[in-house]
C-alpha cells in the first residue's frame, strides 16, 4: 500500500486534534537532553503519527523528532519519511498559535510530498508532488477537505521583498543577510510556518542562519516547493535530506519564492 497526500493530511488532522486537547488544559513541560522543551503533546502526537504511517505504509522507515533525541534512528534506503509531530514547542508553551504538525516523504534525498498543519491556526498546508499543493482552513480532527486553495508563490512585488525570520531563533547572521536584500518588511513567524506563508503568497524570503534538524524543515520544504519556491544552501545548492553523517541537521538555507538567489 503506498501513501498519498490525504493519507498524510488525515495523519496530521488527526495528531492535531490531539495537540489541542493538550495546548487547552494545564500542561506541564520538560527538558530534553539539549535542553530543549518538550510536552505530553510532543510525545502522544508522535506516536498516533507512527502508529498511523505503520498502517497506511509498513514498509515505510521513519525519522521522527522524540524518537531520534532518544537515538532511535533506523537504517532507511532511498525513501523514508521527516516527522516531527510539534514543530514550534517554544511557540506551544507560550501559548502564541505558531506551531505545526510536520510530516514528508522523502526520495533520494528530496521531498516529495508533504504536510504542514497549524492546528491552532486551522490551517492545513499540502503538497502533493514537487510541482502542486493545496491550502485548506480545516478544524483539527476534521475531515480531509475537498475545498482547496491550489498554493503559489506570488510575483516578485516591485515595492519591496517581505521577509519572514524566526519567532524563537533569529541570529545576527540573519540580520547581516537581510540587509543585503532589498526588503521593505520583516515578518516574524514560528515553525514551518515561515514556509508555508511564502507558498501562500504572503512572504517573498525566508533566511535561516542557524541549526535545524532535517524533520523541522522537511514538510515546510516541500509545500514551498509545491508552489513554485526554492530552498537553496548558501553555496545556491538544493538543501537535501537524509545527511546522516551530519546527525540528520541542516546547514544554513534560504527560502526564496519568486526572488532571484543571492
Amino acid at each position: 500500500m503506498s501513501l498519498t497526500p490525504d493519507d498524510l493530511a488525515r495523519i496530521a488532522l488527526q495528531a492535531g486534534a490531539v495537540i489541542m486537547d493538550i495546548y487547552e488544559s494545564d500542561f506541564g513541560v520538560a527538558q530534553k537532553d539539549d535542553a530543549s522543551p518538550v510536552t505530553a503533546a510532543d510525545q502522544k502526537a508522535e506516536t498516533l503519527i507512527l502508529e498511523a504511517l505503520k498502517i497506511a505504509d509498513p514498509d515505510l522507515m521513519v525519522i521522527a523528532e522524540e524518537a531520534a533525541s532518544e537515538g532511535n534512528v533506523p537504517e532507511h534506503g532511498h525513501r523514508f519519511a521527516l516527522v516531527d509531530p510539534l514543530d514550534g514547542t517554544r511557540e506551544f508553551v507560550s501559548r502564541n498559535g505558531e506551531f505545526t504538525v510536520n510530516i514528508a516523504i522523502i526520495e533520494h534525498g528530496r521531498p516529495v510530498m508533504g504536510v504542514v498543519y497549524a492546528p491552532a491556526r486551522q490551517r492545513l498546508f499540502v503538497a502533493e508532488s514537487h510541482n502542486s499543493g493545496w491550502q485548506a482552513a480545516v478544524a483539527p480532527g476534521g475531515d480531509v477537505p475537498t475545498d482547496r486553495t491550489p498554493l503559489k508563490i506570488r510575483a516578485c512585488p516591485a515595492g519591496g521583498l517581505t521577509a519572514i525570520a524566526s519567532k524563537s531563533h533569529r541570529t545576527p547572521e540573519t540580520d547581516t543577510w537581510l540587509g543585503k536584500h532589498d526588503v521593505r518588511e520583516t515578518l516574524s513567524a514560528g515553525s514551518s510556518l515561515k514556509f508555508c506563508l511564502i507558498a501562500a503568497g504572503e512572504a517573498d524570503l525566508y533566511p535561516r542562519m542557524g541549526r535545524t534538524m532535517e524533520w523541522d524543515t522537511a514538510a515546510g520544504h516541500a509545500v514551498v516547493e509545491a508552489a513554485g519556491g526554492r530552498v537553496l544552501t548558501e553555496d545556491g545548492t538544493p538543501l537535501l535530506y537524509g545527511k546522516r553523517e551530519r546527525g540528520y541537521d541542516n546547514p544554513h538555507f534560504i527560502v526564496y519564492g519568486d526572488v532571484t538567489p543571492c
